[in-house]
């Protein structure tokens, strides 16, 4: 903590505290997390030492939403908020042993396969969660906002329409599978979907958004994918919008939650920018 010089509180979670910072030795400002004990004699919560394993490892992000993008003022993205992140092993996750938890993603973002309980899933399940994101960043709300984990998957059925054992193998084996039925619905236009999205817009979002793991597109294609070759074309880092020099102290006597639904969100910062 020598090299830093705590500047300001950007936010607090369950487990800590985010303090706005300056390293000293190289003038950069950063976030630094101050994880609260409750009992110091118990020691480190295995929480915490995953989140740390999971930075030192990082590979697979287990907590992907809009909140957790971070865009630096020279428009660096950063993501944010490994409190639910876990080092996934490489392999078949049909064929790995391991057990892990279902209860990982915040909710508007988690796979179809964690709302069933899986119990061993991969990587694709991020992929789910950047599909959402990229459908809230067009429609400027979220895709799948249910308000619980019965209702959050009652919402990507009656969307996507009533998955298969052919469509999606390995469906019902799936622990909770059999807990609660749903009215069969058939999909959602993506056109209803992603109203005025560009056709390869849709396209990318449509092949994030796959019941089957194995179909769901991964990182690597994805980055091939036209929706990044297509206008408007990626600016360079010094063409990006940057905030005003002083938006730091602005934000300090401006309340921003970023818990709104992004709609709301992005009206905020609008007018925040343009005040």
């Amino acid at each position: 903590m020598e090299q830093y010089n705590v500047e300001g509180r950007v936010g607090e979670g369950a487990h800590g505290l985010v303090l706005m910072a300056k390293h000293i030795p190289t003038g950069r400002e950063v976030a630094l997390k101050k994880v609260l004990l409750k009992k110091v004699e118990e020691g480190i919560p295995n929480s915490v030492v995953r989140e740390i394993k999971s930075l030192q490892e990082i590979d697979c992000k287990y907590d992907l939403k809009p909140a957790n993008l971070l865009i630096s003022s020279n428009g660096v993205l950063r993501i944010a908020d490994l409190g639910l992140g876990r080092v996934v092993w490489s392999g078949n996750a049909s064929s790995d042993n391991r057990l892990y938890s279902h209860q990982v993603a915040t909710r508007w973002y988690r796979a179809p396969e964690l709302l069933y309980g899986a119990r061993r899933y991969n990587c694709a399940i991020d992929l789910w969660a950047v599909g959402c994101i990229l459908a809230e960043l067009n429609n400027r709300s979220p895709l799948f906002p249910g308000e619980t984990d019965i209702d959050q998957l009652a919402i990507v059925l009656r969307s996507l329409g009533t998955p298969t054992e052919a469509s999606w193998p390995g469906l019902t084996s799936l622990p909770d599978y059999n807990k609660i039925s749903f009215p069969p619905a058939r999909p959602l236009p993506w056109s209803t979907l992603l109203p005025d999205a560009s056709p390869t817009t849709i396209d990318l979002a449509r092949q994030f958004l796959v019941y089957d793991t194995e179909k769901r597109l991964s990182a690597k294609k994805a980055l091939a994918h036209a929706y990044f070759y297509s206008p408007p074309l990626p600016c360079s880092l010094e063409e990006m919008p940057h905030p005003p020099p002083d938006h730091r102290q602005r934000l300090k006597s401006k309340q921003i939650s970023v818990d709104k639904p992004m709609r709301q969100l992005f009206n905020t910062l609008h007018s925040y920018f343009n005040d």
